[in-house]
């Protein structure tokens, strides 16, 4: 996939029409590590753009009944990783729409392909302290942090993860300024990759 990154302030860009006309039925896939804001981030951006915001985690307890933490403790990882492919296979029919997946979900290869074929992905980025930092406040609430070591166990996720997470279409790194600006970050980037895929070759001149 092509990848256009923002790490630094940039003016918001782009108007909702521009970049849903080009999105069609698309939705706009977050994906990255627990704590890079995808839920927080994907809210103020789905009412920027007027369209609606779903949160696989949130639809995957709902079909479940039950909690991810009760999910991961009564039937394990890989019964909650099948269950998550098939909620997100169904939510990528609802576009357009923000849609905000689960740290884990794009390591599955049929959801990856989804993903390219009916979305365009962002990879919302951060460093390792700052996801520490905010996860710490509700460590409590990840299964795959309920270790010995939540450090190492977020530093091996980062390790074996960021690859696959650097395929998204766009990478936006995520950081500690408002989550406005990271919004508005998102539509300039996001106006511009659209624009890019749509538009004509140029015609080189003999």
């Amino acid at each position: 996939m092509a990848d256009i990154a923002v790490q630094n302030g940039s003016n918001a860009g782009g108007s909702a029409t521009a970049i849903l006309n080009p999105l069609g039925r698309r939705s706009i896939v977050l994906v990255g590590m627990m704590g890079v804001g995808k839920s927080s981030i994907g809210r103020r951006l789905a009412a920027r753009l007027a369209v609606p915001f779903v949160d696989a985690d949130a639809e995957i307890e709902a079909a479940a009944g039950m909690s991810i933490a009760d999910i991961f403790a009564r039937h394990g990882e890989a019964d909650f990783r099948n269950g998550e492919a098939r909620v997100i296979a169904r939510l990528l029919e609802g576009g357009p729409q923000v849609l905000a997946t689960g740290g884990g979900a794009v390591m599955n290869a049929d959801t990856r392909a989804a993903i390219k074929a009916k979305g365009v992905s962002i990879w919302l980025a951060a460093e390792f302290d700052v996801l520490m930092r905010r996860i710490n406040k509700r460590k409590n609430d990840r299964p795959m942090l309920q270790t010995v070591d939540p450090a190492a166990t977020l530093r091996d996720l980062l390790v074996e993860r960021q690859p696959v997470y650097a395929q998204a279409d766009i990478t936006v790194q995520s950081r500690e300024v408002p989550h406005d600006a990271i919004v508005a970050e998102i539509i300039t980037v996001l106006a511009a990759f659209l624009d890019a895929a749509v538009a004509p070759p140029q015609r080189l001149d003999q």
